[in-house]
């Protein structure tokens, strides 16, 4: 423990000048007695300082056994090694336990590394980090920084996503290629899944749409070794200092607005600070310096976008990223692919564009296209024009708000509908319509009410009420249209005579 020189040399004048004992001296000042003890023996009045005789304890007989276990498996826990010793006889406390074994447990040896330097445009280094989340509607997204940066000159590039798909690894590679206005040789990356699928000691099995990306753009990936974040150690500083002097306490609208804000303190504030290799230079300068070293980029441009396949069900949409999009109606119970970027959601089927959305962020919500929603309406309507309501809604338009008002107020939607057929086959269309307008504009949206008006209208005009011609069963079956057969039959059998009594006679 450290004490102030103060107390120190009040220590020294009441043990000098007073004569007062350790006790007194430790009692009165309100410190231990070792730490008097120390005091004085730094000044040479005490040969050493103080140190209590071990007293036995109940776990001496195991301490071999304990350190002979820990050395054997170093990080074996705790309350398993007290199991342990507890099988062998230990009956002391578990928490002084733990207080011992945390004194006994080997600690590994310091690693000493050596400082890495790399030629200019040789190298970059390439990590995710993890930014909290942001808040889009009523959807929760991971908010996440894509970070690359140049190990020769220290140039940062950042670039925030809310997600960390394989669309978006490789739109933050190609965009920070365009930043740099080059490609590093050789690309460093730890064991993420969008770098090295599967490891086995030195067996790598790259991601292949990160080799055609390094094939596109003609860098070398390679990973650090394992649990090895040191290798790549200007990457992880870089992440640091944006934590630190960028995103701390920042506020931002959205995405957009972050990343435009990322962009200016990269140019600015990142770039101005000093080089590591040279305070004189910052690293803008170094960077400068740099620029000419990297690969030139390809004379065409890598194709960005998630493209994913989606099964569309009965209804004319595709679930992609927590929302519904529309698609034409023809194309439902079908397996379509989706190319989606920042911005857009584009629906294919084949070669063919079926549809182009906007992008949504937000979850459980259905973008539509207003064609699309039509013409699956002008499709049904077509299919059941036979169909009650479609009969109504062609013969009296006002009835779709009628039956709309009736559906909020509880109404049986079918009696109405039959009601009104029966009212239109007696009164035909016109006047149905302005019942059934008269009825709206009387707040009453009923059958009656439209009957009512009806019957008002054709007592106002002096006709005599419609009758309905209702017939049996058996006699609607004999006004059944029959189809007349071809008097073809009767040419066969030749003309007949004339006068066929005659014929008759002779016979």
């Amino acid at each position: 423990m450290t004490i102030s020189p103060d107390l120190g040399a009040e220590i020294l004048r009441l043990h000098h000048a007073e004569l007062w004992p350790v006790g007194t001296i430790a009692y009165q000042l309100g410190v231990h007695h070792s730490t008097v003890r120390r005091v004085l023996a730094a000044e040479g009045l005490m040969p050493h300082a103080y140190t209590p005789v071990p007293r036995p304890s109940r776990v001496d007989p195991y301490r071999a056994f304990m350190a002979e276990t820990l050395a054997k498996y170093p990080t074996l826990t705790a309350s398993r090694l007290y199991v342990m010793v507890c099988e062998r006889g230990y009956a002391g406390c578990q928490r002084h336990f733990r207080e011992l074994v945390a004194g006994m447990r080997p600690r590994p040896a310091a690693q000493a590394y050596l400082r890495l330097r790399t030629l200019p445009g040789e190298q970059a280094q390439v990590d995710w980090a993890h930014m909290g989340h942001i808040e889009v509607g009523r959807a929760r997204r991971p908010l996440m920084a894509f970070v690359m940066v140049l190990s020769y000159s220290r140039r940062i590039y950042l670039r925030f996503f809310m997600d960390a798909r394989m669309d978006s690894f490789l739109r933050g590679h190609v965009e920070a290629f365009m930043a740099h206005g080059g490609c590093a040789r050789i690309l460093l990356y730890d064991n993420l899944k969008s770098a090295v699928l599967e490891r086995v000691n030195d067996a790598i099995r790259f991601n292949p749409t990160l080799l055609r990306l390094a094939s596109h753009y003609r860098f070398e990936p390679r990973p650090v070794a394992v649990a090895r974040g040191n290798e790549k150690g200007r990457v992880e500083r870089a992440i640091n200092y944006i934590r630190m002097n960028f995103f701390a306490a920042r506020s931002f609208t959205d995405l957009a607005d972050l990343n435009d804000q990322a962009r200016r303190w990269c140019d600015g504030a990142a770039c101005e600070r000093p080089w590591p290799e040279d305070q004189r230079m910052t690293v803008g300068a170094a960077f400068e310096a740099e620029r000419s070293h990297l690969l030139p980029l390809p004379s065409y441009d890598w194709v960005l976008g998630e493209r994913v396949a989606v099964a569309v069900g009965k209804t004319p949409y595709v679930r992609f990223d927590l929302n519904d999009y529309s698609v034409p109606h023809t194309h439902v119970q079908r397996t379509l692919a989706v190319l989606a970027d920042e911005q857009r959601v584009r629906i294919f089927d084949g070669p063919a564009e079926l549809a182009c959305h906007a992008r949504c962020w937000d979850r459980g919500q259905q973008i539509e296209d207003p064609a699309h929603v039509q013409d699956l309406v002008v499709h049904k309507r077509q299919a059941r024009q036979n169909r009650g309501y479609d009969q109504l809604a062609q013969a009296a338009p006002a009835s779709a708000q009628l039956l709309q008002m009736a559906a909020a107020r509880g109404h049986n939607l079918g009696a109405i509908t039959a009601a009104l057929l029966r009212l239109l086959q007696r009164y035909g269309a016109q006047p149905l319509q302005d019942a059934i307008l008269d009825a709206i504009g009387r707040g009453v949206p009923h059958h009656n009410a439209v009957s009512l008006a009806l019957e008002r209208a054709r007592e106002a005009a002096g006709l005599p009420p419609p009758i309905p011609l209702i017939l049996p069963e058996h006699v609607a079956r004999r006004d059944a249209p029959v189809r007349p057969h071809s008097l073809e039959i009767y040419d066969r059998h030749g003309c007949r005579p004339e006068h066929p009594a005659q014929d008759q006679a002779e016979d």
